[in-house]
C-alpha cells in the first residue's frame, strides 16, 4: 500500500497494525549522467520492496530532501541542515503514532546520517518505536560511481545518461571523509563523481537491491517479528 494512495477510513480499519515506512532521499548532485533525486529514487525502490515482502507495511511519500552540504557547489543541489532534517522527520513519526505501529526509516543518502543520529536519540526519550536504516552498500564506491549507477539501471534506466559518465576521483570514501567535510565534493571532484560508473550494469543494480531488501527486511522483522500464521 501507498499511503498516500490511501484514505483515511483505510487506514483506520487496519486497527494500528501497519508499519509505516518513510523513504529519506536527497535533491543533490550525482555526476553529469545520474538524476538529482538518485537517493530519493533508491530509498522508494527499497521500501516498495519492503512492503512487497511484509504486506503491514505501508509506504510514505518520501522526505526528498536532505542535508547535502558538501554538494552545494554544484546548480540544482538544494538541502536543509542535519537539525531540520531531525526536526522533520521527528513530527513525521510522531503524527504518526496514533495510526502505525512503527516507523522504519530508509536513507539513502549518507549525509543524513548525523540529522538521523540526532532523531534515533530524540524518539528513543519520547518512547516512539522507529527504526532507521541506511540504504548503503558495502565495498561499494563513495558516490556517482558504479555501485549507484548500477541500482539506477535497475531501478529506472531511462534517467541514466551512460553517455556523459566520467570516472572520479577513486580514493576509498574513509581516506576522502576529512577533505569532504572540510571542502565539500567539487575541489575534489570537478565532475561530482566519486569513484567509476564503468562497468554498471542491471544485473548487478538487481542483486544489490534484493540483497538490500533482505537485509532491510530481517532488522524489521527484529524490531517487529510479524504474527505466525494461523496452521
Amino acid at each position: 500500500m501507498q499511503l498516500g494512495d490511501a484514505t483515511w477510513l483505510e487506514i483506520a480499519a487496519t486497527g494500528q497494525t501497519l508499519l509505516l515506512a518513510v523513504p529519506v532521499g536527497s535533491l543533490e548532485q550525482h555526476g553529469p549522467h545520474l538524476p538529482l533525486d538518485t537517493d530519493t529514487r533508491i530509498a522508494v525502490e527499497v521500501a516498495t520492496r519492503l512492503a512487497r515482502s511484509r504486506p503491514d507495511v505501508v509506504v510514505a511519500p518520501a522526505v526528498a530532501y536532505g542535508a547535502s552540504g558538501e554538494h552545494a557547489a554544484f546548480p540544482g543541489t538544494l538541502l536543509i541542515n542535519h537539525t531540520v532534517l531531525a526536526d522533520l522527520l521527528l513530527e513525521l513519526v510522531r503524527s504518526a503514532r496514533d495510526a502505525f505501529a512503527g516507523v522504519v526509516l530508509i536513507s539513502a543518502h549518507g549525509g543524513n546520517h548525523e540529522g538521523l543520529s540526532l532523531l534515533v536519540e530524540r524518539c528513543r526519550a519520547d518512547g516512539d518505536p522507529v527504526l532507521v536504516w541506511a540504504a548503503g552498500v558495502r565495498g561499494g564506491d563513495a558516490h556517482a560511481g558504479r555501485t549507484e549507477t548500477s541500482l539506477m539501471l535497475a531501478i529506472d534506466p531511462g534517467v541514466v545518461r551512460m553517455e556523459l559518465a566520467v570516472a572520479g576521483c577513486i580514493e576509498p570514501l574513509e581516506v576522502l571523509l576529512p577533505r569532504l567535510r572540510a571542502e565539500g565534493v567539487r575541489p575534489i571532484s570537478s565532475s561530482g563523481v566519486l569513484g567509476d560508473p564503468q562497468g554498471a550494469s542491471a544485473a548487478e543494480g538487481e542483486s544489490l537491491l534484493a540483497a538490500m531488501t533482505i537485509e532491510l527486511s530481517e532488522a524489521a522483522e527484529a524490531r517487529w517479528p510479524r504474527p505466525e500464521s494461523p496452521t
